[in-house]
C-alpha cells in the first residue's frame, strides 16, 4: 500500500458562525491523481488552500508524507501550488514569473536557468520566455501559471481550478498536459473543479465534496458507473442527471418500486439491508440511459414523452421531455436525430440503470432489478 502524501483528519473550517468545512477525513495515496469536485461555494477552494497553509482550520490534522503539518507555514510545506487566478506579477517577464518560486529558495541562476526552460517547454511556452503577461494571451498566462507552479521539484502540487473562464478547446489541450507532467514527475496532483467532464477527464482518483461534507471517494470510473450517494450521481456528469421520487412496497415477496412513471422490482445493494416498505426514495437516472429505440425490446421500462426542447450541440442533442408533470433531460447522438423528430415518443430506460437512493442519507440503497419482463 502505497503511503499517504496528503491525510486530513476531522478538518473543520468556520466563519464565525458560518461552517464552510464539517469533518473532512481525506487520505491521497502518494503518486495519485485527485479531483476534489463538487458545486461552486461548496467548500473546495478553502480545503485546498488549508493543505497548503494559506489557511488554519478551524480543528483537525494535516498529515503530509506522515508528519504533523498543521503549525508549519507554507514555505516549510513545500507545496506547489496553482490558484485559482493567474496572479502574475505584471513587471516581470514570462521567465522571471516561472522562476520566482525558485528565487524564494534561494536556487543558483546556474540550476535556475535550465529549470526555467524545461518547464516552459513542457508547456509550449519555450518562445514566451522575454514576455511581459499584458502581451499574453489569457491560455498562454495560464500555462505560465502551471509553469510557475510546479516549476520547483516537490511531491505535491495543488491545482485550485486552474482551467476556469479558458475554453474548452484550450482546456483540452492542458488537460493531456497535466496527465502526462504528474506522470513524468510521479508526483502527487489534487486538482479542484466544479466542472465534471474536467473530473473524468483527469481523476484517477476522486473525492465528491458537497456542502462542506465529503460525499463520496474512490477511483473515478467506479464512482461514476456505481456511485453510492446521491450527489454523486447527480453532479458527475452532463448534462445533469435526472431526479425522481417514489415508493418501495412488497408484493408477493418481491420487492418493487413505484414512480409516476412506472413501476419495477427492485435489486438491493448487496451492503444494503434493504426496507421492504418505505413511503418516499429518490431515484436518479443519467440522460445518456433514457432510450428512444424501445420497439421490440421487452426489457424496458416504457412510458409516452412530450418534447419540450431541443438543444443542437452538434455531435448531440440535448431534449427536455416532460412525462406528466414530471421534467426529464436526456441526450442523443446528432445522427439519431430522426427519433425525436415528433412532439409525441415512447422513452424506455433499462431497470438496473435506476439508481435508487435513500431521502434521509443519499445513500445507494439499490437499484432496478436487471431481470425484469
Amino acid at each position: 500500500m502505497r503511503l499517504a502524501a496528503i491525510e486530513l483528519r476531522d478538518i473543520t473550517k468556520a466563519y464565525g458562525p458560518h461552517t464552510v468545512l464539517r469533518g473532512i477525513n481525506l487520505a491521497v495515496a502518494e503518486g495519485t491523481f485527485l479531483v476534489i469536485f463538487g458545486p461552486p461555494a461548496c467548500g473546495k477552494s478553502v480545503l485546498v488552500r488549508i493543505v497548503t497553509g494559506l489557511e488554519k482550520p478551524t480543528s483537525g490534522q494535516i498529515l503530509l508524507r506522515g508528519n504533523e503539518a498543521a503549525n508549519q507555514d507554507p514555505a516549510q510545506r513545500n507545496i506547489g501550488y496553482v490558484p485559482q487566478s493567474f496572479a502574475l506579477y505584471p513587471h516581470y517577464r514570462v521567465h522571471d514569473n516561472i522562476a520566482y518560486p525558485l528565487t524564494l529558495m534561494a536556487v543558483s541562476k546556474s540550476e535556475i536557468e535550465p529549470t526555467v526552460r524545461q518547464v516552459a517547454e513542457q508547456l509550449g511556452i519555450g518562445p514566451l520566455l522575454s514576455k511581459y503577461p499584458d502581451q499574453l494571451s489569457g491560455g498562454e498566462k495560464q500555462r505560465v501559471a502551471l509553469a510557475r507552479g510546479i516549476v520547483k521539484h516537490t511531491e505535491i502540487y495543488i491545482l485550485d481550478d486552474p482551467l476556469a473562464g479558458l475554453d474548452f478547446k484550450l482546456r483540452e489541450q492542458l488537460f493531456d498536459d497535466l496527465k502526462r507532467m504528474q506522470e513524468s514527475l510521479k508526483a502527487t496532483f489534487v486538482y479542484t473543479t466544479s466542472d465534471p467532464l474536467e473530473a473524468l477527464a483527469l481523476a484517477d482518483q476522486i473525492a465528491v465534496l458537497d456542502s462542506g461534507q465529503i460525499v463520496e471517494t474512490g477511483p473515478i470510473q467506479s464512482v461514476y458507473l456505481r456511485p453510492q450517494h446521491i450527489r454523486t450521481m447527480e453532479l458527475l456528469g452532463f448534462p445533469p442527471a435526472n431526479r425522481l421520487t417514489g415508493a418501495v412496497h412488497t408484493r408477493s415477496g418481491q420487492v418493487w418500486c413505484h414512480t409516476s412513471l412506472f413501476e419495477f422490482p427492485l435489486q438491493p445493494s448487496p451492503s444494503t439491508s434493504f426496507p421492504s416498505e418505505l413511503e418516499k426514495v429518490d431515484l436518479v437516472v443519467r440522460p445518456q440511459d433514457i432510450i428512444f429505440e424501445v420497439e421490440g425490446q421487452n426489457d424496458l421500462l416504457k412510458c409516452p414523452a412530450e418534447v419540450i426542447l431541443r438543444e443542437d450541440l452538434g455531435a448531440e442533442v440535448i431534449v427536455h421531455l416532460k412525462v406528466g408533470e414530471t421534467s426529464l433531460v436526456t441526450i442523443v447522438p446528432h445522427a439519431k436525430d430522426e427519433l425525436i423528430a415528433e412532439d409525441e415518443v415512447t422513452i424506455g430506460v433499462r431497470p438496473p440503470a435506476v439508481a435508487i437512493f435513500a431521502p434521509d442519507t443519499g445513500q445507494r440503497i439499490g437499484q432496478g432489478a436487471a431481470r425484469y419482463v
